[in-house]
């Protein structure tokens, strides 16, 4: 049983529910695969790592005992090296799996996690900034700054966190493709959406200003001849 039987009949997979009326979907990904395996879980550190050993246990084997020695001893180094790197590449694949990415014009869903998916609502609103680090492969890590009151622990969120931003975690992206393309998308939903913020705001200070100017006016015209007028009428 997944966690998708308990929602609403019509909900899409990653979401927490059906999209309000008048909400609509900019975009949908998820990680890829290769990134995962490469950036996240440091593949190459752990071939590097198990290879050097293995040489090291083969020269030192070799001066001693030949080639065969030699292989005797760095053959079990190198098979633990192949399994570590099987295994890596099956976790990579099941993040890659499991993880969807949903932008809408309104919010930011990210749906992770293996053995206890979350989905994490954030919405655009709520989102101070994003950032963009591209690689060679076209792919690219885009974390989401939140504000300092709003926090998410990081080991939630791992792999999807910005590396080493533990203390004020940043959600991010990991490794999505045509991770340009994507950025296009959100920059300005997030322009939107702050608009949306900035314009009630104005207009409410006009409508302040507007009281203002008709109290003055008000007080400038019940003034009584030889008195001072209030301050707003001058």
């Amino acid at each position: 049983m997944s966690d998708s039987d308990f929602l609403p009949e019509g909900t899409l997979r990653g979401l927490p529910g059906p999209l309000p009326p008048g909400e609509r979907i900019l975009w949908r990904g998820a990680p890829s695969l290769s990134g995962v395996l490469l950036r996240a879980l440091h593949a190459r550190l752990v071939m590097v790592w198990f290879a050097g050993t293995a040489a090291v246990l083969a020269i030192g084997a070799a001066a001693s005992g030949g080639p065969a020695r030699a292989l005797a001893v760095a053959g079990p180094t190198l098979l633990i090296g192949v399994a570590a790197l099987g295994l890596l590449g099956f976790l990579a694949w099941l993040v890659h799996r499991t993880t969807v990415y949903t932008l809408t014009d309104r919010r930011m869903v990210l749906h992770v996690g293996i053995a206890l998916p979350i989905t994490l609502n954030l919405p655009l609103t709520r989102i101070e900034s994003a950032d963009l680090r591209l690689f060679s492969d076209g792919t690219g890590d885009i974390p989401l700054r939140l504000p300092p009151g709003e926090r998410v622990a990081y080991l939630h969120l791992w792999p999807h966190a910005r590396p080493w931003r533990v203390s004020r975690p940043e959600p991010m992206l990991r490794s999505v493709p045509e991770a340009r393309s994507v950025v296009a998308l959100l920059a300005p939903a997030l322009a939107a959406q702050a608009e949306g913020l900035i314009e009630p705001a104005a207009e409410g200070f006009a409508k302040d200003q507007t009281r203002a100017v008709e109290a003055a006016a008000a007080g400038r015209a019940s003034a009584a001849p030889g008195r001072l007028a209030t301050a707003g009428a001058r």
